[in-house]
Formats: C-alpha cells, structure tokens, sequence
C-alpha cells in the first residue's frame, strides 16, 4: 500500500492533469447535479443578485462577474441569458476554472444577452481575477479544495489520517503540525481518543485569496456547511460518481468532496453574513409556492408553466436538500445589497 495524507491524495484524484477527475471533459454535470443543473432559477436568482450588487457599488463603468469553480460555463450563461442589455454592456465576466475552455457554450435559454459573442467575451482563466468590483461567486468550490483529517489516537495526541489512493483505507499517521493543531482548537476542538477534525486551513487560505481580488464588491460561498456548535459528529468526505453516492476513493475515478467550516472560512475584517440557501434564494425570488388554481382556468399553458417552475423552485430551496447549503456573504468595501441584508435568516458571523 502506499500511503498519503488525504490533501495531497486528493489534490492527485481530482486534479492531476493527466487523468485528474475534474479534468474529464464531461464535467461535473455528467456525475452529479448542483443547484445550477437542477433549475435555470438558480441563475436567475443570482442574476437578480448580480443587479443588486451594481444597485449598491452605484453602477459602476465595468461590472465584474467571477464565477468560481465554473465547471462547464453553465452559471455563466444562465446568468449573462437573464441580464437586461445595458447591464450586459457593462459586465465583464470571468469563469475561473483548471479544466480547458469548452470548445461550445452549453445550452441556455435564448432570451437576453446570452449569445456566441457573449460565450467568446468571457475570460476563461485558471486564476481568480485582481482588482475587479462587482460580485464573485463561488458554488460548490470550497468543498473540492482539498483538506487533511486528523483523529485523536489512544495515546491523546490528534494525528493525522493517511489513505491508500487505491482503496480508500485508513490509518493513523504522525501528530498534526502546529498550524492544523492551532485550526483545531480554535474551530473544531478534538480531545478524546476517536475525536476527528476536517482541517479547514487550506479552505480559509483559497476563500481569502479569492476575495482579495475584490476591489469592491459581494463575495459568496455556497456550500453544505457548518457552523461552531453544529459541528458533524462523523467525518463528512463523500465520493460521487455518474449520480449516485459512492466510498470516496482517492483514485480519480470520483468525485471526492468534503463539508466546509463556513465560519472558519470568512475572511477577517469584512462584514460577513452566513444564512441557507432556502433563505437566500427566496430573498431573490424563488419561491415553492404553487400558483392559484384559478390561473388553471384562466390561463392553462401559464397554470402548467408556473407549475413547472414550482417544482424546481421547491427542489432548490428543500430545506432537505439544495435548500439545505449555506450562503456565505462577504462585503468589501460595499453596502450589503438590501435584498440579502434584511433577511431575518441571516446571522452575522464574527471570526
């Protein structure tokens, strides 16, 4: 067997460019669905988002929108589809992803701006953009930013966790080094034999690298997440391979994602807020809510699409599922856009 710490074996699995699992060029979509795949509310929710974000900076000459962990560009064009013109004209987007530039923009609806030249503006980069005001938004990245675990041995020290890439087995390894030993007794104190630790310290180092390209702005992290005092009792690393749940074996073969200590990872000295998905996204217009029965009557092709969009309004704000992730909001130097302030779900968070 050959035996690694669970960062570097996961950083092989899911990055290595010659045969990493997010460099395959069917993309996350053909193994699992996000909020984005599952309804083209999701966009235009964080479109109507992207609007208030440009309503609070006063409108700036150029707009920035940074999609984080950008997948195959669906975010993107599903939000450029939902912008009215004269916003379109004064955005810049960039789609921050380490796998290649698809060579076609993938399917989204034909309203709007979003078009083969607004596919062809878009910077497609492998880095987060310096310097840029508007809003940075990042769903599902932080939980694939690759993380060691620790556990307390017998002998009361935390240790960490060692895999072998080819079966997923576990061992105890040597003590933590003095930085994940700090981590842990500030967020996720572990003092009994068996205790464990998901180590947050490199999650908080990528959080803060991507905010600090904001020169004003909204940064938010979307992600099942926890919070101090809702710590899991069992470690949360999953795999996920075409749909279903599976061991998550660092081989490359899967998916290999993590829950992220929400808390841990805002960035100090900015006004950070923390609610769910649920509530975020009803703020900005997604509602479950099934339309009037009446409208049946009046209107049955309006009834049957409003319908529709229930269903996937529902599935997204499921307080079981999708509905069930945590927003985390970070203002730099900006107001917090009045839709998402006044949320009575959100609560401030204080690093």
């Amino acid at each position: 067997m050959s035996w690694m710490r669970w960062a570097p074996a996961t950083e092989r699995a899911l990055y290595d460019p010659d045969g990493g699992f997010y460099r395959r060029p069917e993309g996350p979509a053909g193994h699992f669905r996000t909020s984005v795949h599952a309804s083209p509310l999701f966009a235009r929710a964080v479109a109507r988002l992207l609007l208030e974000v440009d309503e609070a900076l006063g409108r700036p000459e150029e707009l920035a929108f940074v999609d984080v962990g950008a997948g195959r560009g669906e975010l993107v064009a599903g939000v450029l589809a939902e912008l009215p013109e004269p916003v379109g004209e004064r955005l810049r987007v960039w789609a921050v992803e380490l796998a290649a530039r698809p060579d076609a923009p993938p399917a989204a609806p034909s309203t709007g701006l979003w078009t083969e030249r607004s596919w062809a503006r878009t910077v497609w980069t492998a880095e987060v953009p310096r310097g840029v005001t508007g809003l940075l938004f990042a769903n599902e990245w932080l939980d694939n930013v690759p993380l060691d675990t620790g556990e307390v041995g017998e002998d009361g020290l935390l240790r960490y966790l060692e895999v072998d890439p080819a079966t997923g087995e576990e061992r105890l390894g040597g003590p933590v080094d003095a930085a994940d030993a700090d981590w842990a007794a500030r967020w996720w104190p572990a003092e009994r034999p068996g205790d464990f630790v998901e180590f947050g310290t490199p999650r908080d180092a990528a959080w803060a690298h991507a905010v600090a390209g904001l020169e004003r702005g909204l940064a938010v992290a979307v992600d099942y997440g926890h919070t101090a005092g809702r710590r899991p009792p069992f470690p949360t690393r999953t795999g996920f391979r075409a749909g279903r749940e599976v061991p998550p074996v660092p081989d490359g073969s899967c998916d290999v994602t993590a829950h992220v200590a929400l808390d841990a990872v805002a960035a100090p000295g900015l006004h950070s807020l923390w609610t769910t998905q649920r509530e975020a996204l009803r703020a900005l217009g997604v509602s479950g809510a099934r339309p009037p029965l009446a409208l049946a009557s009046s209107d049955p092709v309006g009834y049957l699409r409003a319908l529709g969009g229930a269903g996937e309004g529902a599935e997204l704000t499921d307080p079981a599922g999708l509905g069930g992730f945590g927003w985390l909001s970070q203002a730099v130097r900006m107001p917090v856009p009045p839709g998402l302030g006044a949320l009575p779900g959100w609560q401030t968070l204080t690093p």
